[in-house]
């Protein structure tokens, strides 16, 4: 058997002597083909066995080294059309790409067949996100002649769960969660037919063979399944009350979004006072969004990511009118949308026919809850009722989150139905590494040869819970890919827990500055070479001169950073506490620069006081600090209940754009370019002017600093690409004024696409930067 390539410098092989008119013989032949990329857990040796029979090739294919191998056999035009097909279509949750073609000595096969797969150490396996309930077994939910109607957890190899059931891989069903329901006669012969499209549907079930629902109502005697059921929640729901629903990747806490002592209600169980929370919204209209429509004014690629399989939240412009409770997102413009995206919440929304606050279930900050005993213990003081069902989820994904900026749907966070992300890296890593992020928005990144794995969002790691759920997800996704990390790299920060998660290990270990991750993990997501010049604004992070950094200009390259530009430091009082009380942002600047702030809440003066000895007052350069400080001063918003609030309420008064205040920006003897935030203070306390117009010309004065400090440092330093990276720029009006001001000028802006800007790209930037010191 040839089973070597000859390969040309295409990737492909070299075609065989007596050849076509495009290199392949003219009559009869085999020859093998082989893809990577997304190809397994998405349906796809089913989709080749079709094919091939449509095409009347004889051969075979099989998973191989988790790649897809595929033996051909028919004539040149046919064996062309075969491959061209093989990608043009492909299952729409593949991404098949054909890495080697070779000449195949034996073409004695009498049929196509699906032959046992072949695995190995070296198994390039990849390991599929959760995917959307897909249009095929919608149309089956809905139709009273089919076996599988009303069923919650209708499949098939183009949807279903897969990461969240996933225990161990390869992905067949006696390695998932599904291994405890034994398939009866019908959904077995589906499970055994090429041609079905069930055909090695992991999790395939019916009603008889199945997982089913029960519902839990503390002042009910009885537990109720089935129909009955979705029925029984469906009451409590119409009744005004807040049920725990368990979904895919976790629990959601839903309750009637037009119901304002509903949604009052659910707010102050839960302690989350003020955070917008998501709703849900039936699936209606030729696109699926008309109900979308009757809440909101989605652009064309809102309502593209709406609809899209990974079913993401989106945040979209708040119509003005529209019936939703007034405690849904109060005080912002934008509304967290998203559609159904499995079967049961399919039933729901439908039976409902209005939209449901679908928020986290889980306690604030803290990974989405997964267990049925464990969400009635930890949230019987905030669900009213409880719709469990029994196929367990192996491991928690909570909903992805999408906002467009500067003209591209961008992500805010990772999760359920994208992630793992898998994304390539520049530079291949010398040996296994396991990236543990930052502190907040946590996820993991395990990294080895050029692969790097992105875990879904993990939460914030300030509880018990979180650092459980962090230590199982780093265990589980070493032992699901075989790769298992020789060194551990973290944030710098020695306060963060994953710094010292880290150091308790047995693993040597490795730091990373809080900055350069943000700025590396933008330059490995484009993959672009040349000197760069990143912008890394966010909250705060630990530099490397010991002050805490968030509004760096770093240059250089992925492993080799220098701090070029920043902001005028000030001491913050308070240190963290700072982050939740932005009237500590705001007195600094007026205490740094000797002015008096009549409404300043330190009426007592001990904060001051102890400023100015330097207790608990750590020196800062971050941005993040300074939109709390103009929160505070145009708005008010001296204390919030949830990060970045009052920047975000900020950003929601703007319109357009404003006339910047210009910052000076001077060298400082370190070499740094400094800009003096001193002038917005005149500005931001300027009660004359509207709180519109000082947040538009705020948003546009900080625009107008990345202008200044880009040209200084273009002038002495020169580079090739310009980067925003950070949780700042999660801000749409900032990043859209600031990347078209500078585009304007003629620099090439870049902003991620693949991750988040924030802190849940810590974890990547760190394999990044050790990958690039390594290739340096």
């Amino acid at each position: 058997m040839a089973d070597v390539a000859r390969s040309g410098s295409n990737g492909t092989a070299d075609a065989p002597a007596n050849r076509g008119g495009d290199g392949l013989p003219a009559s009869s032949y085999a020859v093998r083909i082989t893809l990577d990329g997304h190809v397994q857990g998405v349906g796809f040796r089913p989709f080749v066995y079709r094919l091939a029979v449509e095409h009347g090739v004889t051969g075979y294919v099989r998973n191989r080294l988790g790649e897809v191998d595929i033996v051909a056999c028919g004539r040149h035009e046919t064996i062309r059309r075969f491959r061209r097909d093989l990608i043009d279509r492909a299952p729409p949750l593949s991404k098949p790409r054909i890495v080697r073609i070779a000449p195949y000595d034996t073409v004695a096969f009498d049929r196509f067949d699906i032959i046992a797969s072949r695995g190995g150490a070296q198994a390039r396996v990849f390991v599929p996100p959760d995917y959307f309930m897909c249009d095929d077994c919608k149309r089956e939910l809905a139709d009273p002649a089919d076996r599988r109607y009303r069923y919650p957890f209708i499949n098939c190899t183009q949807c279903g769960p897969r990461y969240t059931l996933i225990e161990a891989l390869p992905y067949d069903r006696p390695n998932t969660s599904m291994s405890g329901f034994p398939l009866c006669e019908a959904c077995e012969a589906e499970y055994r037919d090429p041609s079905d499209r069930r055909f090695h549907a992991e999790p395939v079930a019916c009603p008889s063979c199945g997982p089913t629902v029960q519902f839990e109502y503390p002042a009910a005697t009885e537990t109720v399944r089935a129909d009955a059921a979705l029925e029984a929640t469906l009451e409590r729901l119409r009744a005004g009350e807040i049920v725990a629903v368990k979904g895919i990747g976790g629990y959601h806490l839903m309750c009637d979004a037009r119901n304002q002592r509903a949604v009052a209600s659910l707010r102050q169980r839960k302690h989350r006072p003020d955070k917008p929370l998501a709703v849900m919204l039936p699936v209606s209209g030729a696109d699926g969004l008309a109900r979308v429509r009757e809440y909101a004014l989605p652009r064309p690629d809102e309502a593209a990511m709406l609809a899209s399989p990974s079913r993401p939240i989106v945040l979209v412009e708040s119509k003005a009118a529209n019936d939703l409770a007034g405690g849904v997102a109060t005080g912002l413009r934008e509304l967290g949308l998203f559609l159904p995206y499995s079967p049961l919440h399919q039933l729901l929304l439908e039976a409902f026919d209005g939209p449901l606050v679908a928020t986290s279930g889980n306690v604030s900050g803290e990974p989405v809850l997964t267990d049925n005993d464990e969400v009635e213990r930890r949230l019987s003081g905030v669900a009213d009722a409880f719709l469990h069902h029994d196929r367990p989820i192996v491991r928690p994904a909570d909903d992805p989150v999408y906002r467009h900026i500067a003209g591209e749907m961008r992500p805010l966070r990772v999760g359920r139905g994208c992630a793992p992300v898998e994304i390539d890296l520049p530079w291949p890593q010398p040996a296994p590494v396991l990236a543990v992020g930052g502190h907040i928005k946590g996820t993991i990144a395990l990294a080895w040869d050029r692969r790097a794995v992105v875990s879904p969002h993990i939460g914030e790691m300030d509880t018990r819970r979180s650092l459980d759920v962090f230590e199982r997800v780093t265990e589980e996704l070493q032992a699901l890919y075989d790769v298992y990390a020789e060194r551990i790299v973290c944030d710098a920060h020695p306060a963060y827990t994953t710094h010292g998660w880290a150091h308790r290990q047995s693993l040597p270990v490795n730091t990373v500055w809080h900055h350069h991750a943000h700025a590396s993990a933008l330059v490995a997501e484009t993959g672009l070479t040349g000197r760069w010049l990143v912008f890394a604004w966010d909250g705060v992070g630990l530099g490397e001169d010991g002050s805490l950094w968030g509004g760096e200009a770093l240059l250089g390259e992925a492993g080799s950073w220098c701090r070029v530009a920043s902001f005028k430091p000030f001491r913050l009082p308070g240190g963290e506490r700072a982050g939740r009380e932005p009237w500590r942002s705001a007195a600094a600047l007026h205490w740094e620069s000797g002015r008096e702030w009549p409404d300043c809440p330190d009426t007592d003066g001990l904060v001051q006081a102890a400023w100015r000895r330097g207790m608990n007052a750590p020196k800062t350069s971050a941005a993040g600090r300074l939109f709390d400080a103009a929160a505070s001063l145009v708005l008010g918003e001296h204390v919030v209940s949830y990060e970045a609030q009052g920047p975000m309420l900020l950003e929601s008064l703007c319109r357009e754009g404003g006339e910047p205040v210009r910052l000076p920006l001077r060298r400082s003897d370190d070499g740094v370019w400094r800009s003096d935030w001193t002038p917005l203070l005149e500005l931001l306390s300027d009660d004359r002017q509207s709180a519109r117009v000082r947040a538009e010309r705020f948003h546009s004065s900080l625009a107008q600093v990345l202008l200044d400090q880009a040209q200084a440092i273009q002038k002495r330093h020169g580079f090739d690409h310009l980067g925003l990276a950070g949780g700042v720029f999660q801000n749409r009006v900032l990043t859209t004024e600031a990347k078209a001001l500078l585009e304007d000028n003629g620099f090439n802006v870049v902003l991620p696409l693949t991750l988040p800007c924030n802190d849940a790209a810590l974890s990547y930037g760190q394999v990044a930067e050790m990958a690039a010191r390594a290739a340096a």
